[in-house]
């Protein structure tokens, strides 16, 4: 007998998204949103969304919770929400809250700390033995002072709950530090404090069913996200090669951390570090959700695999008690570019390679993603190009609170 619709409500504060809606939507399901007032114009895929609910944001960009609530709940007397899903990371400890509250399935409040609060996943990883940089909490001023005297600078200071290297700072001294948290007042308890380590710094996009990675792409960042947030520089990622000692590292060391962050079931992305001096892989962070930065595309190039929709694929099938099914993976190299522009409508079409296989469509911004189905090389030898091009003819560069989501 066919499964009656779900009704699931998509929350996000930034438009994103949109194949999951999609395939919610084409699997027979009724789909919610609740976004932000001022996302109204944003081209989400109207036909395949039910109804959408708005919050008007305050002046810190947050939404009044009880507000959510209590429209939540108003809305329940005629309409049962069977599946409330974080489409973005800013949502996952408000959905998991609304979820707690309205006794919803899925991830509570406990465990979306590990994917949302960087100490919280800090500390789980070090219980369960999993190589960290030396961290610290910005709770008490001795614990602060005996970390500086065994741990040598330089020092990141991190926000808590922020997403990517949002709000990150290096420290090379202490007088510099004790200056920093002096700035940060009553708000320092937010942050934590952790050793600066270079390296490669790589990341892993995955989907969870039943406790099991089922899928991860492990790919590279060709520079830093610290360093593009904070140096205004261009984006760039590439897959790494298939079956190298990297890969198969990152991949078990993956699998390691869902299996002791008790991930259930979830599209994840997670960064590792691998270091330069000691060549050993450190785990960075992870979260619940699918990678931003449109890393999503570019592991649809490489795989076949689009994390957004089999992602709403695995939320259904877990709701409705039915087995999910990963669709057959291709084995492409793949990289991604994106810069900010100084056009509004950059024009690429000079970029001609017959490796492109996705263009950018954003104003102000330009994107290329490229696609080899036999040379990690050539895709190396177009980032580079293409890239140094871009730097010259497009480039442009905001500071890091004022550059458009």
């Amino acid at each position: 007998m066919a499964k009656a619709p779900l009704n699931i409500v998509c929350i996000s504060r930034f438009f994103k998204g949109s194949a999951f809606i999609k395939a919610a939507q084409a699997a027979g399901n009724n789909v919610y949103l609740l976004t932000s007032s001022k996302l109204k114009e944003e081209n989400w895929p109207w036909e395949a969304i039910t109804e959408t609910f708005y919050m008007e944001e305050d002046d810190r960009e947050r939404w009044n919770m009880e507000h959510v609530e209590n429209g939540l709940a108003y809305k329940m007397k005629n309409i049962k929400f069977h599946l409330f899903v974080a489409l973005d990371d800013f949502d996952v400890e408000k959905v998991a809250h609304l979820r707690e509250h309205f006794r919803i399935p899925g991830m509570g409040e406990t465990t979306s700390r590990f994917f949302r609060d960087k100490l919280a996943m800090r500390v789980k990883a070090e219980e369960e033995g999993i190589a960290i940089p030396e961290f610290t909490g910005l709770f008490n001023d001795d614990d602060i002072h005996r970390y500086t005297l065994t741990v040598p600078a330089p020092w990141i200071i991190k926000p808590r709950s922020a997403a990517s290297a949002m709000g990150m700072k290096k420290l090379y001294t202490t007088d510099e530090l004790w200056r920093h948290l002096e700035e940060l007042g009553d708000q320092r308890h937010h942050y934590l404090l952790e050793r600066f380590a270079p390296g490669d710094v790589f990341h892993v996009d995955s989907l969870i069913v039943e406790k099991k990675v089922v899928f991860a792409r492990v790919s590279q960042y060709l520079d830093t996200p610290f360093d593009v947030a904070h140096g205004g520089g261009i984006f760039r990622s590439q897959t790494l090669p298939f079956g190298s000692k990297d890969e198969k590292e990152l991949l078990k060391l993956n699998k390691q951390l869902m299996k002791a962050f008790n991930m259930n079931y979830s599209a994840t992305h997670t960064e590792f570090i691998k270091g330069k001096v000691d060549g050993k892989y450190y785990f960075l962070e992870t979260a619940s959700r699918v990678g931003g930065a449109n890393i999503a595309e570019m592991v649809e190039a490489s795989s076949g695999i689009n994390l957004w929709a089999e992602w709403a694929k695995i939320e259904i099938a877990k709701a409705n008690k039915t087995s999910y099914k990963l669709p057959k993976v291709a084995k492409k190299h793949a990289g991604i570019v994106v810069s900010l522009s100084r056009y509004e409508h950059p024009d690429t079409s000079s970029f001609s390679a017959e490796e492109i296989s996705w263009r950018m469509d954003k104003k102000w911004h330009i994107g290329l993603i490229l696609q080899s189905t036999d040379s990690h090389e050539r895709v190396r030898e177009l980032l580079d190009r293409y890239t140094e091009r871009i730097a010259n003819e497009f480039h442009a560069s905001l500071p890091p609170e004022a550059a458009p989501v």
